[in-house]
């Protein structure tokens, strides 16, 4: 006799990402039984402590008793971990997986788990404050029912965008939070090479980046409106953006998305 399942979703995958998820889904009162696998005792022990997740005592189980299975490991791990699965019995069992892996497009999933109905998704980290976002793909092969599924989980941490599989690696290199770390970082230690406190400096930044980006977001007016009535002519920020631009601000940012796609890329025919 099969056993039932007793679990809505189960990670496979203990690191940054399924404790971002996790805590995010705490945060937003979800309530069903979480599970997680991971070969690495010390990630479970902070999982459960901190967020009272079940931890799956093996990878047939963690794969039978779940509803949905999560892919949550590095991408240069996707290859064994599917392959381990594939040679266990719970392969055989068709059901809704969702990879979280940068790069690892779905042909490579499918040609590893035939069985499965594979679903990517690419959540942000900031998902762990509910103020995520997330993209989603699906094969041909996945139900009504469960594209709604992966859908209700995400949107539970965040926006959820549902975009072609090509755009992808785009998407990847565009929307990461490390452009907003990266960004205050930089135009704060120029605030202190112009004289500012540390503090100051990084406080100003915050303010500039984070606070202008919200209130785009809040009051629904056009950012090219915004973009013209903070360039005042004779104005300080117009002397600034102008100067920015001239430097070369727009290409260096179109070169760095340049180099990630192109990363995403080649990491996924190391994959193949």
């Amino acid at each position: 006799m099969e056993e039932p399942l007793t679990r809505a979703f189960t990670f496979l995958g203990g690191g940054r990402i399924t404790s971002a998820l996790v805590a995010g889904l705490r945060l937003a009162k979800y309530k069903l039984p979480i599970a997680v696998y991971d070969r690495h005792p010390q990630k479970l022990r902070a999982l459960q402590r901190e967020f009272k997740v079940e931890v799956a005592r093996d990878l047939k189980s963690a794969i039978e008793q779940a509803e949905t299975v999560i892919v949550a490991v590095r991408p240069a791990s996707v290859t064994d971990l599917l392959a381990e699965v594939a040679a266990s019995d719970a392969s055989q069992q068709p059901k809704l997986w969702i990879s979280l892996a940068a790069g690892v497009p779905m042909r490579n999933l499918r040609a590893q788990l035939k069985q499965a109905r594979w679903t990517r998704a690419m959540p942000s980290p900031v998902c762990r404050i509910g103020r995520g976002l997330t993209a989603l793909c699906f094969d041909r092969t996945v139900t009504r029912q469960e594209r709604a599924r992966a859908r209700h989980l995400f949107s539970r941490v965040g926006q959820v965008l549902e975009i072609p599989e090509r755009q992808f690696d785009a998407f990847t290199a565009t929307y990461s939070s490390s452009h907003g770390y990266h960004a205050l970082a930089t135009l704060a230690l120029a605030g202190q090479r112009a004289g500012l406190a540390r503090l100051t400096a990084l406080t100003a930044a915050a303010h500039g980046l984070g606070d202008g980006i919200l209130y785009w977001k809040e009051s629904g007016q056009n950012l090219a409106d915004l973009l013209h009535e903070a360039a005042t002519p004779g104005g300080i920020a117009a002397a600034t953006m102008a100067a920015m631009n001239k430097s070369g601000y727009a290409r260096a940012v179109t070169n760095g998305l340049k180099a990630g796609i192109a990363r995403a890329r080649r990491n996924a025919k190391l994959l193949q």
